[in-house]
């Protein structure tokens, strides 16, 4: 008789573990395909988008249909739309000229068609745009705004800005949260006590009043890039010392495990204790803490340009955007103005999503 041949067992990585988990969660899955469309977005926002953001044209346009018939009502392939053009005619409410579709000139549509110039990555030289009409006339599926932008264009390049500053804010709050919570949880006693005495005034100040305070103080002909880098540092400043409470808490814990303690007895240094064996028994909680706070940021970042705090022209965001809906009768006339909010919903959902989805996977009990 032959012997069986013997199974091989092949031990999983931690990483592994966790992607297997995660796999199983639908709404981590989807918040992760969701999450990286939305990277995908700001790299390409050039490419995905139709018309040039900073173009001007008919003001107020309603979004232009996609339609598959001609103007007789006859198939039609490729599929075509039909440009707003203003009339003579005033709205009587709001005195603006009323618009209306061009059946004279129809747009047929396209993939990957020439349009505005535009440099890939900031480098490569380019004129090709995912989809739009084929010669080259503005497309607005999306309507335009008060001065006649497009606004899926706006939203596609506004989600650049909206999501970098997301993305820088909570790359400082958790170093900067992380170092401090794990540096006063293990070295305790005095330092820990004055630590946390800061960490709570931190805490302790209305954050809401002192963004609107802090970003009043600079001069508004300050350049763009001082604007937008010192809200990065105000919101920065103020959101930090939470992820510092959570990190010590965990830090005080681990402190106290066995293989900690050997360390110690053995004479590793504090440093080579707090990287080699705090920061990975940490990094879980620090993961799921990210993906739930990036979220936050966006949604105040949005809540700032609304009122005029965030984000100053030429740069695009979804709160600078949103600014044009601060009136109830622009609403009720030009709902597609609200385009953004769609945008900062998905974001926040797909954030939420994944970091939900990686919280049972990372701690399953």
């Amino acid at each position: 008789m032959t012997a069986a041949p013997e199974e091989k067992h092949h031990n999983e990585s931690y990483s592994a573990l966790v992607w297997r988990r995660l796999r199983r969660s639908f709404t981590g899955m989807m918040g992760l395909v969701l999450v990286g469309l939305l990277i995908v977005i700001a790299v390409f926002a050039d490419f995905l988008s139709p018309v040039d953001p900073k173009a001007t044209g008919v003001a107020f346009a309603p979004p232009q249909a996609i339609s598959f018939t001609d103007r007789d009502g006859n198939f039609a392939f490729p599929p075509r739309s039909y440009p707003i053009r203003e009339t003579e005619e005033l709205d009587p409410i709001t005195f603006q000229p009323v618009v209306g579709p061009d059946y004279d000139n129809p747009q047929v549509l396209g993939f990957f068609v020439e349009g505005a110039p535009y440099r890939l990555f900031g480098l490569i030289p380019a004129d090709r745009h995912l989809f739009g009409t084929t010669d080259g006339t503005a497309i607005h599926l999306l309507g335009t705004d008060k001065f006649g932008r497009d606004v899926l264009s706006r939203a596609l390049h506004g989600s650049r800005i909206s999501l970098m500053i997301a993305l820088v804010v909570v790359s400082i709050i958790t170093v900067v949260g992380t170092t401090v919570g794990m540096m006063s949880g293990y070295f305790g006693g005095r330092f820990d006590a004055w630590t946390q005495r800061f960490v709570e005034l931190v805490l302790a100040f209305p954050q809401l009043p002192l963004y609107l305070a802090l970003t009043s103080l600079i001069p508004v002909t300050a350049p763009t890039n001082v604007f937008l880098a010192f809200v990065i540092i105000v919101m920065s400043a103020l959101g930090w010392a939470q992820m510092s409470r959570e990190v010590r808490g965990k830090t005080l814990a681990l402190a106290r495990i066995d293989y900690v303690r050997a360390a110690m007895a053995i004479g590793a240094s504090d440093r080579r204790i707090i990287l080699q064996h705090i920061l990975p028994n940490v990094m879980s909680h620090v993961i799921v803490a990210v993906t739930l706070a990036i979220p936050s940021v966006v949604l105040l970042e949005s809540f700032l340009g609304f009122l005029g705090f965030a984000v100053k022209p030429p740069l695009i965001s979804w709160g600078l955007m949103l600014q044009d809906t601060a009136n109830y009768s622009v609403i009720g006339s030009y709902p597609w103005l609200l385009a953004p909010v769609g945008f900062v919903l998905v974001t926040v959902f797909a954030f939420n999503a994944l970091g939900d989805g990686l919280r049972d996977a990372i701690d399953p009990y």
